[in-house]
């Protein structure tokens, strides 16, 4: 019996919310919005399949009010309390992994083995976070004189949260657990073409016990429903997690109101293999550095750099790899990668492909550029005798698409390597530990793999250099990100002494 993906994505949908409604969710229930309709499209046909209304700017003042009076009932609880209601958490999200993998990989288009470790990871982020909740501190100093002096680490207070559709699930969790861990509450704005696993997502920590009003998802437009809660006043900070022309805005915007951000932004990262590498486990992680996900992911190993001594070898070794690659249906367990997830995406890849061409690059495998006949299917894509002044290779292209560079020496891949706008990861393939260090070290971005790719936990920090973002959305760095210092001075001398000013007479006191 053939089930229908949709009728199976309303079902997961139904079991979080009965009435199958779609809006923004704000103290407790969904809210209808009152602006334009939204589509949402099914990557694999192209064709819309559900539409809801963008949340306009009565939601958004309603999701202020309720983050607010939310946000100071959470920050009132111990640090204690509040870790064990976010290991119920962690605990719910794990008993729900399959109707939020059911969301993700339907609305996304991703492939349900993905979103299954994906939504696993949620759990895992929350149950991380916990741990910390009782255990960050602040310092005493010891000043020369005789007072106390000493820090708190305070919460932000009201924080919006902006996440991409390429990862919904995925990075909502990884923002907002670092931020409630440190009594703050957010007002989550997702992709418009993506909230569904966010909403359900803002049910289960609530009945998990987390009180309403510390999270809030506003499902609309970036431009109206983003704008409208970025110039809220009850928002403190904002945390931005897209592409850098987005990023900037946001940026420029939250810096008019006098507010920090931190911002994930784009990368080109640079996948550097040496000609000592163990070649078939280099060729296999370049594969799973830039096709996971059709390509879609911010730390995607989109510049293959490849020692000119085997560049024609290792080439084709991951070219006949990328042929093997199954793209297909994302509710099939079989299924590597899906399609592309938005038809202005899509057009952006194969755009893409034809500039790389014409520039000189030759199709190792995969896609020449032309369109599928329907969906937004691209096949995992090999370009071939690429140099680094190439659009191709300057520009995030964001699709399953890897671009291989020669170069000759050490140096030269490092030059390569940094010859770019971002610096959000890298790697480097190498037998030699003395070289691997001195790559990782001269190579600029903010996570950096030795004899792997893509790997990452919510223990360690993550961020970018240079036009790739500031600052870090996990480990204990992201909890300084969501706290304030406040600095304390307590006098404890018997008898002060005052630099300025004249004591009372207790007379006229009285």
């Amino acid at each position: 019996m053939n089930i229908n993906p949709i009728e199976q994505l309303l079902a997961a949908y139904a079991a979080f919310f009965p009435g199958a409604q779609i809006g923004s969710y704000v103290d407790g229930a969904i809210l209808p919005g009152e602006g334009a309709d939204i589509a949402l499209i099914n990557p694999a046909t192209g064709q819309a399949f559900l539409s809801y209304q963008d949340a306009g700017e009565r939601v958004v003042a309603a999701a202020a009010r309720s983050a607010l009076e939310g946000q100071r009932t959470w920050a009132a609880l111990s640090h204690a309390e509040r870790g064990r209601i976010m290991h119920a958490a962690g605990r719910l999200l794990r008993e729900n992994i399959e109707p939020l993998a059911q969301l993700e990989s339907i609305s996304a288009g991703k492939p349900i083995r993905d979103c299954r470790g994906e939504a696993l990871r949620v759990a895992e982020m929350f149950e991380y976070y916990a741990g910390w909740a009782d255990k960050v501190y602040g310092n005493v100093i010891p000043v020369p004189s005789g007072h106390l002096s000493f820090t708190r680490r305070e919460p932000c207070g009201v924080l919006l949260e902006i996440t991409p559709w390429n990862a919904p699930l995925f990075t909502c969790g990884w923002n907002v657990a670092p931020a409630i861990c440190m009594g703050n509450a957010v007002i989550l704005k997702p992709s418009e073409l993506t909230p569904l696993s966010s909403l359900a997502f803002a049910s289960l920590i609530e009945k998990a016990g987390v009180p309403r009003g510390v999270l809030s998802v506003l499902a609309g437009y970036g431009h109206t429903t983003g704008q409208q809660a970025l110039m809220n006043r009850a928002v403190k900070k904002v945390v931005f997690v897209g592409s850098p022309a987005t990023g900037g805005k946001i940026a420029a915007a939250a810096a008019q109101r006098g507010i920090p951000c931190v911002l994930e932004l784009g990368g080109k990262s640079a996948n550097i293999v040496f000609e000592d590498a163990n070649l078939e486990r280099a060729a296999i992680g370049a594969q799973a550095a830039i096709f996971g996900n059709a390509g879609q992911s911010c730390v995607a190993g989109s510049r293959l750099l490849v020692q000119r001594s085997i560049y024609d070898r290792f080439v084709k070794m991951v070219a006949d790899g990328a042929a093997q690659i199954k793209v297909g249906d994302p509710a099939s367990a079989t299924t590597d990668i899906g399609p592309i997830h938005n038809a202005r995406q899509y057009q952006h890849v194969l755009d893409m492909i034809r500039t790389g061409l014409q520039e000189g690059a030759e199709v190792a495998e995969g896609c020449d550029g032309q369109p599928a006949e329907s969906g937004y299917w691209v096949r995992p894509t090999v370009l071939k005798n690429v140099h680094n002044k190439m659009d191709v290779a300057q520009t995030e292209i964001f699709g399953p698409v890897v671009v291989a560079i020669p170069f000759d020496t050490e140096e030269d891949a490092i030059a390569i390597a940094n010859d770019s706008d971002f610096g959000l990861a890298g790697a480097v393939w190498t037998a030699d530990i003395g070289r691997a260090y001195r790559v990782a070290s001269k190579v600029n971005a903010g996570t950096f793999w030795v004899n792997m790719y893509k790997v990452i936990n919510v223990a360690a920090p993550f961020g970018g250099y240079d036009a790739s973002g500031y600052g870090r959305s996990s480990g204990i760095e992201a909890l300084h990100e969501y706290t304030q210092v406040k600095s304390v001075w307590v006098e404890t001398a018997e008898k002060p002494v005052q630099a300025f000013g004249y004591a009372p007479s207790l007379d006229m006191a009285k």
